[in-house]
This record gives C-alpha cells, sequence and structure tokens, in this order.
C-alpha cells in the first residue's frame, strides 16, 4: 500500500523591523484565510515583544491573536532552521531597501508597505483606536486580496 503523496506548503516570511505589529497581523491573517496552503511565519531584525495595544484592539473587533509571539530572526526555535522561504515579503519599506538586495534568505523578495505606527496622528485613545483597526484592516485587505493565489502573489516580486 502506497500512502497518499503529501503536497508541501509554500513557505512564507513575513519582516519588519520588530515583529511587533504588521508583520504579526500578516502572519495571523495568513494563517486564518490560507493556513492550509502555506507554512507562515514572521519576524523581525530586533528582539522585541508583540505590540499590546494591537492585541487588544485586535481582541476588541473579534480576533484573538493572544498566542502570537515576537520572533527575531535569530530565533532557532520558531523559525525554520534551513532559512528558506518561497517568499519574503518586507512590510516596511526601509528593512526592503536595505536588506531585498542582499538577502540572506532564499526566496523571491516582495515588498508590501503597511502603515507604520510613526504615521499616527492619534491625539486621544479613541483616535489611537481608529488608527490601528485602519491598520488592521488595511493587512486583512492585502492578505485577503494576494496570498489567496499564488499567480498573483508572484507578479509582486520586487527583487
Amino acid at each position: 500500500m502506497f500512502g497518499k503523496k503529501v503536497e508541501r506548503k509554500t513557505r512564507i516570511l513575513f519582516l519588519d523591523r520588530k515583529n511587533d505589529y504588521v508583520s504579526q497581523l500578516a502572519e495571523y491573517f495568513t494563517n486564518q484565510m490560507f493556513g492550509d496552503r502555506y507554512e507562515v511565519y514572521s519576524a523581525g531584525f530586533e528582539h522585541d515583544i508583540v505590540d499590546c495595544d494591537m492585541i487588544s484592539v485586535m481582541y476588541q473587533i473579534g480576533e484573538d491573536m493572544r498566542r502570537q509571539v515576537a520572533k527575531d530572526l535569530k530565533n532557532e526555535e520558531l523559525l525554520p532552521k534551513d532559512n528558506y522561504y518561497e517568499y519574503v515579503i518586507y512590510l516596511e519599506k526601509p528593512i526592503f531597501d536595505e536588506y531585498a538586495k542582499k538577502s540572506p534568505w532564499q526566496g523571491k523578495q516582495i515588498l508590501a508597505p503597511m502603515k507604520t505606527r510613526e504615521e499616527f496622528t492619534a491625539t486621544d485613545d479613541a483616535e489611537l483606536y481608529d488608527d490601528y483597526v485602519k491598520v488592521i484592516e488595511q493587512v486583512k485587505e492585502w492578505v485577503r486580496a494576494n496570498m489567496g493565489d499564488l499567480d498573483n502573489l508572484a507578479k509582486l516580486v520586487s527583487a
């Protein structure tokens, strides 16, 4: 008896500076929507923790990402040891500009810049909540629009 051939999932890495914000959202939503297609990771160049305000806002809108863990690129427990990814998706343009041409990762490089916290204009908690919701929706929509079809994803390759 021969077993069914197991098809390997496409391996994706989402990157930003600290893996505390938009890369966490991209990993979370990709797993939610397309976990059957992708082996998804996110990481950052600096060690940090997941943004607590973002976790709170996500929870308030019905998304529970409390189990997400921030990872820097040296994390050997939670990232593949072989450093192989079919796609590396940079969520901050300065990171892309610095690393895409000299990437230590195998795989196609994509720039998908998202709004950063530094761009928030909130002057009170209600406005801060609104800023977070806008970014959450931006990332969720990008994932929905681009991760559903590998051919579409391949068209986004920047480097």
